[in-house]
């Protein structure tokens, strides 16, 4: 599928809300706001979406634009990784969610797998940071930084969220659908591999 349109289309719209984030002149800033109708325009046609739809994705962001991170907690257990069902689709993704205002990545990520999978754990390594543009993820409106950290198992026990309804732990051999917004195969390859080598260095983009 050809998404350069989708990546274009949300250029215009991070470049028209800069723009009105910091533009003072009126001549300006209507220039901006037409630029930003534009790029939810292209949004609405490609995705065969109403463009009030798309203008509620961006209603509350305003100032200057940037990616949103998303913390993915990563527990290891007799040499299986532990991953929670989500109820939106069904498919399997490892524990997490957009990071919190006032909250750390570390402690996002206990707070993530606490609710989502019933565990209590504590951050030992950052394994890796990636940029969603550069891994197969499905076109999104956003753009995202996606946070795995390795965390231990401390107390807790398996329990369904708000928003999962089963966790369990997976080998590498016999992984579940995951969720592909959430997390890839290749992610999860690439985890395991930490598991081989707790010495392997952090993966960043």
């Amino acid at each position: 599928m050809n998404i350069k349109w989708l990546e274009r289309a949300k250029r215009i719209q991070a470049i028209a809300q800069a723009g009105l984030a910091f533009s003072k002149d009126a001549y300006d800033r209507e220039r901006y706001e037409e630029l930003n109708k534009v790029g939810m325009e292209m949004m609405a046609d490609y995705s065969d979406s109403d463009i009030e739809m798309i203008a509620d994705l961006f209603v509350g962001e305003p100032g200057y634009p940037t990616p949103k991170a998303d913390v993915r907690g990563v527990v290891f257990h007799e040499n299986r990784i532990l991953l929670v069902r989500e109820i939106h689709d069904d498919l399997w993704s490892l524990p997490g969610g957009f990071c919190e205002i006032g909250l750390s990545p570390a402690e996002n990520v206990i707070k993530e797998i606490k609710e989502e999978s019933g565990y209590d754990t504590v951050p030992d390594k950052l394994l890796a940071v990636l940029d969603s543009h550069k891994h197969p993820h499905p076109p999104q409106p956003y753009h995202y930084y996606k946070i795995f950290i390795q965390c231990r198992i401390v107390g807790g026990q398996a329990k369904s969220g708000l928003e999962t309804n089963h966790t369990a732990f997976f080998s590498a051999d016999s992984l579940p659908r995951l969720s592909p917004k959430r997390n890839t195969a290749s992610q999860l390859s690439m985890l395991f591999d930490f598991l081989h080598d707790p010495r392997k260095d952090t993966v960043f983009d």
